[in-house]
């Protein structure tokens, strides 16, 4: 490593974790200064999660796992040494998670094992341990990646789920080989207030999308017309709504009802507000048939028809997308879908924006209709229920009293 960075050396990117790297430096007593590893750092010992816990002669010890050291350097260290009243809390935690999921006739205690936990329970304990740092670790990527206001939180206390294997997030559409996304706008305003003058969307032949608080006031199936990069309009414009991104804080988690991971506000969303876009993959319409007819047997919905004026292309958000990407659906949501147009004027192309239909209170799980179109239409003619398809119905989970029993 060293000799590399001496050099200048040319490198390529490593696949190892960090903390996989320090542990490997320190267990041959390296030093590298790019990861962390100094003389002066390298016998530091910090805990980063308990594994067990037993109790002898009357004292109580917990199992240590040390940041940035191998397994095979754990050590059973007595409590009164810890000062990580956190990690103890979350053992605890988890500890009595497990024990509340097994109820298997009488409950299970320490003394049931000669004062030591059973290795099922420790199992599990570590799992979850790992599962946490796992999603904080992701959860920090995510929150690099974004490019909007809003934070992005990890949420998972319902299984041992972590973060999914083949998912990058994007903050926009990402092209398929062949397709070509044109994203320069070929005019714009003038406007010196463009709430009051004749703007972008005038020019379009359709009304301005927003009110004075910024929220929408136009019915679903209206396209919106924002300013755009050729506009001498600035960011505080009353039409730039949508390019600047999610402004809320949202936590991805894990649903109890088993329809995998969710999404939810944690803060309250005024109604008829901007919450996030629709991104993903845009491929052709026959790429989509072709992946939906494999997504249909996995029971996954990823597809986005972009058929506002024909129905050329397809978002795809199975692989890349972003928060978006978490949402569920519901026969009976609080998000609304609406084309938006921006740079890119290009009507087969439009931006796909999920607006708020009601006020959605914090904590609460936003969600939007899967066989909802740009257009509002969500009838049984925008469902393609072709015999020759032999397309596999996906049950839906919804709970909603109007719910329709399938996604697609």
């Amino acid at each position: 490593m060293a000799a590399a960075e001496a050099r200048g050396a040319w490198c390529v990117p490593c696949l190892v974790s960090l903390d996989t790297l320090q542990e490997l430096c320190r267990k041959e007593k390296l030093t590298c200064k790019s990861i962390g590893i100094t003389k002066r750092n390298l016998n530091n010992y910090e805990v980063e999660y308990l594994c067990d816990y037993k109790v002898v002669k009357d004292m109580e010890y917990y199992l240590v796992k040390w940041k940035g050291w191998p397994d095979s350097t754990n050590t059973w260290e007595p409590l009164q040494n810890l000062k990580c009243p956190l990690l103890l809390q979350q053992f605890l935690n988890d500890k009595r998670n497990y024990l509340s999921q097994v109820k298997k006739g009488r409950a299970i205690t320490l003394k049931d094992n000669n004062k030591a936990l059973k290795p099922a329970i420790a199992e599990y304990i570590v799992k979850k341990a790992k599962q946490r740092i796992a999603l904080q670790r992701w959860q920090d990527e995510l929150n690099r990646k974004k490019n909007h206001k809003g934070m992005i939180f990890v949420e998972n206390t319902v299984d041992l789920e972590g973060p999914p294997s083949d998912f990058y997030y994007v903050n926009e559409y990402k092209p398929a080989p062949g397709i070509s996304l044109v994203n320069e706008a070929t005019f714009g305003c003038s406007c010196t207030d463009c709430f009051f003058e004749k703007c972008c969307p005038a020019e379009a032949g359709v009304l301005l999308a927003y009110n004075k608080n910024r929220q929408i006031k136009i019915p679903p199936g209206t396209p919106i017309y924002e300013c755009n990069s050729r506009c001498q309009c600035g960011p505080d414009c009353p039409n730039r709504i949508v390019q600047k991104g999610t402004q809320y804080s949202l936590c991805i988690f894990r649903t109890s009802n088993g329809c995998g991971w969710g999404v939810k506000t944690l803060v309250k969303i005024k109604r008829m507000s901007f919450v996030m876009e629709y991104v993903g993959e845009v491929i052709t319409s026959e790429e989509a048939e072709r992946r939906g007819q494999l997504y249909d047997n996995k029971g996954i919905t990823y597809l986005f028809d972009l058929d506002y004026e024909s129905d050329e292309f397809t978002v795809d958000a199975a692989r890349y997308g972003n928060v978006s990407h978490f949402v569920n659906h519901s026969c009976d949501p609080n998000l609304q879908v609406f084309n938006v147009f921006i740079d890119n004027l290009d009507t087969r192309l439009p931006r796909i924006a999920l607006f708020s239909t009601r006020t959605i209170n914090a904590g609460e799980e936003l969600t939007f209709d899967y066989q909802m179109k740009g257009s509002g239409d969500i009838s049984s003619d925008s469902i393609d229920h072709s015999p020759a398809k032999k397309r596999v119905r996906t049950v839906c989970k919804c709970g909603a009293v109007t719910c329709r029993g399938y996604l697609n």
